[in-house]
């Protein structure tokens, strides 16, 4: 059987972080939003790869939920 769990944290004043997936394979994927070639340029990140940005309040999320 294969699953996915979804966690949405919400933060005392009700704004919802990026979900967080956890697999049946034991990853965990974190939603975020995609860092466009120029941001990467300018903050001297890695050009290859697949690289995602998040906030603080995903940041925080995973920070209670631990």
């Amino acid at each position: 059987m294969k699953f996915r769990v979804e966690l949405v944290w919400k933060d005392d004043d009700g704004t919802a972080a990026e979900s967080i997936y956890l697999t049946a394979d034991g990853r965990v994927i974190l939603q975020g939003a995609a860092v466009p070639r120029a941001e990467r340029e300018a903050l001297a990140l890695p050009l290859d790869g697949e690289l995602i940005s998040v906030d603080r309040a995903l940041v925080r999320a995973i920070k209670e939920m631990l």
